[in-house]
């Protein structure tokens, strides 16, 4: 049993083996962006564009595994062509490869065709054991996509993993501890897996000068619609999309204020109840 960096997790490997683990990461606005309307599209102005934070912690833990169990950590993203920033960040922090997923037929897939695509690149890569996501983006908050992925796959789904408590190779299982309200549930799942992951689960590393510099380096390769083997019925962009397509700032909002004034809190409170009853409000 080895304890890992920050203290809280315990991993208990059994079996020295080449494990292929895959960690889907999103390139969003940041955090701090405001979102504003127009012409009928969400915008983010001037933000800058970074990994979802929530991603964060996904690459590190598949880091973490690689670095106690061997194999390799390969990075996709899916997004326009400044996404391969979202990779840079990876390999920099310690994946091996990554992949960018980018066509037009793909802009403004809602987290369903999200799924489809990003099982679709994960099912190219074959021989993967792990597929590590965070929780959820901070852009579209629904939180869908990696449990649709691993519906898609008929993989083992894990979702709100805040530990991983062992990992058998030899069995191809893998345990996990699970962030629940009532408090952790510990789950036994058979590989190949999805893991969805809380912040609990680590500390990310920061991208070190070195990694930085080999990750500018490298030519991530493009895999579009007819690489992934897409036929178009599953190819569903904004014209196909569930999300709100029809989108409108909300007009200044009118209407009147008025201060009640009294000799007492009583007295204020008494001329409030007879004004609403007045306006039928109560």
């Amino acid at each position: 049993m080895i304890e890992s960096g920050n203290g809280s997790s315990l991993y208990m490997w059994t079996k020295e083996g080449d494990l292929h683990i895959v960690v889907c990461a999103k390139q969003t606005p940041d955090s701090a962006a405001t979102i504003n309307v127009e012409q009928d599209k969400a915008v983010w102005g001037e933000s800058p564009m970074i990994v979802n934070p929530w991603d964060e912690y996904a690459i590190e833990e598949a880091i973490r595994i690689k670095e106690r169990h061997g194999g390799h950590v390969t990075a996709i993203t899916m997004g326009p062509d400044r996404s391969t920033d979202v990779l840079k960040t990876c390999l920099a922090m310690g994946c091996d490869e990554g992949v960018l997923i980018s066509d037009e037929a793909f802009s403004g897939s809602d987290a369903r065709a999200t799924s489809v695509v990003l099982a679709g690149a994960i099912e190219k890569l074959g021989d993967v054991s792990l597929a590590f996501f965070g929780k959820k983006a901070i852009d579209g908050d629904t939180g869908l996509v990696s449990m649709s992925v691993a519906r898609l796959l008929g993989w083992a789904p894990l979702s709100y993993v805040s530990q991983i408590v062992s990992l058998d190779d030899n069995k191809k299982s893998i345990t996990v501890a699970r962030l629940v309200e009532e408090g952790k549930q510990v789950c036994i799942g058979q590989m190949p897996a999805v893991i969805s992951v809380v912040k609990d689960i680590n500390e990310p590393r920061y991208p070190t000068f070195i990694g930085i510099r080999k990750a500018s380096k490298v030519d991530y390769p493009t895999w579009n619609a007819v690489d992934l083997g897409l036929v178009p019925e599953k190819i569903v962009g904004l014209t196909s999309s569930a999300l709100w397509t029809d989108m409108r700032s909300l007009g200044n909002r009118s209407g009147e204020g008025e201060i009640i004034k009294g000799d007492s809190p009583d007295q204020m409170a008494a001329t409030l109840a007879d004004r609403l009853m007045a306006e039928k409000v109560i």
